[in-house]
């Protein structure tokens, strides 16, 4: 016969919820860098490359691809403030609060 007790030592069979704090960071810093990658492909939009020093056709073709990136790498190193709101503002839309309570 199988023993009772040690059925309850297991954990709960089923998915885990994910943590809802770390979740909401990570989805405010992914929102963060696509919103500086938008801005930062419409700044670069604005400049007139069509002196000898631009790079032509190939840089039209990836300026997008850089902005992208240079999103990516101004959100990774503190951004610009917007992730916090934004984390503040999924955290409240969750039920919950950014000081964890």
């Amino acid at each position: 016969m199988a023993d009772i007790s040690s059925a309850a030592m297991l954990p709960p069979a089923g998915p885990q919820l994910p943590k809802p704090r770390a979740d909401a960071a990570a989805t405010a810093r992914e929102f963060e860098a696509v919103f500086v990658g938008q801005i930062t492909k419409m700044m670069m939009e604005m400049v007139e490359t069509g002196d000898e020093f631009s790079g032509g056709h190939g840089e039209q073709m990836f300026r997008g691809v850089l902005a992208e990136q240079m999103g990516n790498e101004i959100a990774k190193r503190g951004g610009i403030g917007l992730a916090p709101a934004v984390m503040d503002q999924i955290l409240k839309m969750q039920g919950g609060s950014a000081d964890g309570r």
